[in-house]
């Protein structure tokens, strides 16, 4: 089957197809920094091309956003907590791929949308509070690790989680973004073989569409590293919270 007719079987639509454009530039703008519009992005995906085959067609753009984000934010990364979180976030993707045929999406997507609420709002009050207290119990590291993987292989709704954690130790901008990059890099090329040949989410066919909609997101994620760069520390905190508290709201009522 040649290139043309591979994205002719997937007989998508000309507002598929736009909708699916829009999702892959909202990626790049994700990646680029501009953080807690994944849930749209999944939402979109999830509509055209159904729950679980969806994860698939977006894990391959998430890589390629990730490779784009690592080379650009890479000397803001914290190594330190890079490590302290992944060997948590592949237990929680092991799970994940264990369970992820039988788990309800319905009471998953609601209990995730729940964590993220109440999460969100106790950083509110933290926030309002003026606290400068940074969480230092291993068990919340763990515990945030293990969800993270868990929730970014079960249908990439991780970056919530991510966010709740990153702006609970206070990191600054660049950090926030440098150190997501690497850790989300890593967990996704880790969880590309059992979409492969596990899930079989990833095929031959939708790298071929993957491959026509890579533009999209490096637009987004360029056109996002500029408008990062106008944010200040405080105003990129608290539209985090803003839009981490949105996503949650929609995942709660999808």
């Amino acid at each position: 089957m040649s290139y043309i007719e591979t994205l002719q079987s997937f007989n998508l639509t000309a507002l598929q197809w736009t909708a699916i454009g829009f999702a892959v530039f909202l990626l790049g703008l994700s990646k680029s920094g501009i953080k807690g519009i994944s849930i749209i992005i999944v939402v979109i995906l999830a509509f055209v091309f159904g729950e679980k085959a969806s994860t698939g067609i977006l894990l391959p753009m998430l890589i390629c956003a990730d490779v784009l984000a690592v080379i650009y934010y890479n000397r803001h990364a914290d190594w330190g907590i890079i490590k302290k979180l992944i060997p948590w976030m592949i237990l929680g993707v092991l799970v994940g791929v264990w369970v992820g045929n039988d788990i309800s999406k319905i009471i998953f997507k609601r209990l995730m949308a729940i964590i993220i609420i109440v999460s969100v709002i106790i950083m509110f009050y933290i926030e309002n509070r003026k606290s400068n207290g940074i969480p230092k119990n291993k068990f919340f590291a763990t515990g945030m690790g293990f969800l993270t993987g868990f929730t970014t292989m079960i249908g990439n709704l991780a970056g919530p989680i991510s966010n709740v954690y990153f702006l609970a130790i206070r990191f600054p901008k660049n950090e926030f973004i440098g150190t997501a990059a690497w850790l989300f890099f890593i967990i996704n090329v880790i969880k590309l073989p059992f979409h492969i040949f596990i899930w079989k989410t990833v095929t031959p066919e939708s790298l071929i569409l993957n491959s026509i909609l890579i533009p999209a997101a490096a637009i987004g994620f360029f056109l996002g590293a500029r408008i990062v760069k106008l944010i200040s520390n405080v105003n990129y905190r608290r539209f985090i919270l803003i839009i981490t508290a949105l996503g949650g709201i929609i995942m709660l009522f999808r």
